[in-house]
């Protein structure tokens, strides 16, 4: 590619970078890690195509601005963590909003089939939850209360037991993204068929409401961030498959990184799944009400959080990024 060429097809993108970086504008550090990266990608193609170029002078000095912006006097403040929930994580996942609509559709569609299958054939949810589950609670149902599983063991006991599998799930359904999205594609179906075969088995047994009211006091949570940590998987994956302008490692390299800070984001929330079915799933005879109260905050939570707060968010750095601009 001639020099021109180049520099008319990057223009635009060197310009915007330098710009947030003069006038300290506020991008998250994923932005600003994203464009450094491409801009270093820019420097080392004009190093070996346009040695001694004025293109070549102009990025080896951007990349320094750039560099003394990332890493000079770097401080790790005290509010470090919080800030990473309050404001570093929701900026940096709207751009993957797709990618979680991805995953929530994958999974619902094999909640279905599991639905579908358990209504059809009656040896199905055996297939899939195991004769011994399935005993159980045919038992547990005789006896008039269709969730006595979850009233086994002590409180404590079964927050931390439930809490430590939850997350353990939730890497797996990151960590197949090694073997690209289908590893991860794998995990949120074989999870969804589960769910719908598990809560169609209480509808034949004609306990529907009786045992939902109980299993999604912790399991709206529980099930949302599987399918969030299944987005971290898929975000892994693709960029083993999708490496765009970058080179298929550094594309996997930044893939991973995305993808771990969202299983991360989800501990909290699984930690609160953990404790509701450790301390309130076992009361069976609470009041429809307040179970359900329950179960309608857990899912706003999860919808604000992950769906309308880095909406907002990001409008709100935009509108400050265009009065920036304006000044």
């Amino acid at each position: 590619m001639r020099e021109a060429a180049f520099v008319r097809q990057n223009k635009e993108k060197w310009i915007a970078f330098e710009k947030a970086i003069n006038l300290n504008s506020q991008i998250s550090p994923d932005q600003l890690a994203n464009g450094y990266i491409q801009l270093t990608n820019d420097l080392a193609y004009a190093q070996t195509y346009y040695p001694e170029s004025k293109t070549l002078l102009y990025l080896n000095s951007l990349a320094s601005q750039a560099h003394q912006k990332i890493y000079k006097n770097k401080k790790e403040h005290r509010n470090r963590v919080v800030d990473f929930w309050k404001t570093e994580f929701p900026l940096f996942f709207r751009q993957y909003h797709p990618t979680l609509a991805i995953a929530f559709l994958l999974f619902a569609v094999a909640t279905a089939i599991g639905s579908i299958s358990t209504i059809y054939d009656d040896t199905f949810v055996r297939l899939i939850l195991g004769d011994a589950y399935v005993n159980e609670t045919l038992n547990n149902i005789a006896k008039g209360d269709p969730t006595a599983i979850y009233k086994g063991g002590s409180e404590i006991g079964t927050f931390l037991g439930i809490t430590i599998n939850n997350i353990r799930v939730a890497f797996l359904a990151f960590t197949f993204g090694v073997i690209t999205s289908i590893g991860t594609m794998y995990i949120l179906f074989s999870n969804g068929v589960m769910l719908g075969s598990f809560i169609t088995f209480f509808y034949t047994q004609e306990v529907f409401f009786q045992a939902n009211k109980q299993i999604w006091l912790h399991g709206t949570i529980e099930i949302s961030v599987i399918v969030i940590a299944g987005c971290a998987g898929l975000i892994m994956g693709n960029s083993i498959l999708f490496p765009k302008t970058f080179s298929r490692r550094v594309s996997f390299m930044k893939g991973a990184k995305d993808g771990l800070k969202v299983v991360v984001s989800t501990i909290p929330f699984f930690i609160i799944a953990g404790f509701i079915e450790g301390f309130i799933t076992r009361y069976s005879n609470m009041s429809p009400w307040l179970a359900f109260t329950i179960i309608g905050a857990s899912l706003l939570l999860i919808i604000y959080y992950y769906i309308i707060y880095p909406i907002l968010l990001n409008q709100k750095y935009e509108r400050q990024e265009k009065q920036l601009h304006r000044a």
